[in-house]
């Protein structure tokens, strides 16, 4: 299979189950989005340290290939086998909130906004933070006019806290302290 098709050369592009779109067009932004968190996520997981919760990351990234094939999809019964295996649980977010309270209880209260800076672990999870935050915005958008499963936002949005507390952590863990604004 060649990677080039010259079938979005036009401006467009397939959507999966069939169809073709702008690729302006808000879906393709939504699931766009979330391809570029996916490959922000890539980076960070392979900045030192790179056995920082880098289990969670994998399973992070494995789930946004799944919300990103279900964004891409106007008509999921189209493809429900292959979507069959990206169904996101509430567990899912459960973790994050676990993972962000232990964190939480590892390092000093925060107390005012910090900038997002320190060791190149903590800024590239920030920068996936601002990504994070990105896509969530896109998906909301495209939720104004498709249906788009509810878990999907709340996912995205525990998902940039969890980045923001990693990312602390990984500071925190490296020595250095928040820098405030």
């Amino acid at each position: 299979m060649k990677i080039y098709t010259r079938t979005g050369d036009g401006g467009t592009t397939g959507l999966f189950g069939g169809g073709r779109v702008s690729k302006h067009h808000v879906r393709v932004q939504a699931y766009g989005e979330i391809d570029e968190l996916n490959a922000s996520l890539g980076v960070a997981r392979s900045t030192p340290p790179t056995d920082f919760h880098d289990e969670l990351l994998e399973s992070i990234q494995r789930d946004l290939f799944s919300i990103g094939g279900h964004l891409a999809t106007p008509d999921p019964t189209k493809v429900a086998a292959a979507l069959a295996k990206a169904d996101l649980s509430a567990e899912r977010v459960a973790t994050f909130e676990r993972t962000i309270d232990a964190a939480d209880g590892e390092m000093p209260a925060l107390t005012a906004f910090i900038l997002p800076a320190g060791s190149p672990k903590a800024t590239a999870l920030h920068l996936a933070r601002t990504v994070c935050r990105r896509a969530e915005r896109n998906v909301v958008a495209l939720a104004a006019d498709e249906p788009v499963p509810p878990q999907f936002l709340i996912y995205l949005n525990r998902l940039s806290d969890l980045l923001f507390s990693l990312a602390r952590l990984a500071n925190h863990r490296a020595g250095f302290g928040d820098v405030t604004w």
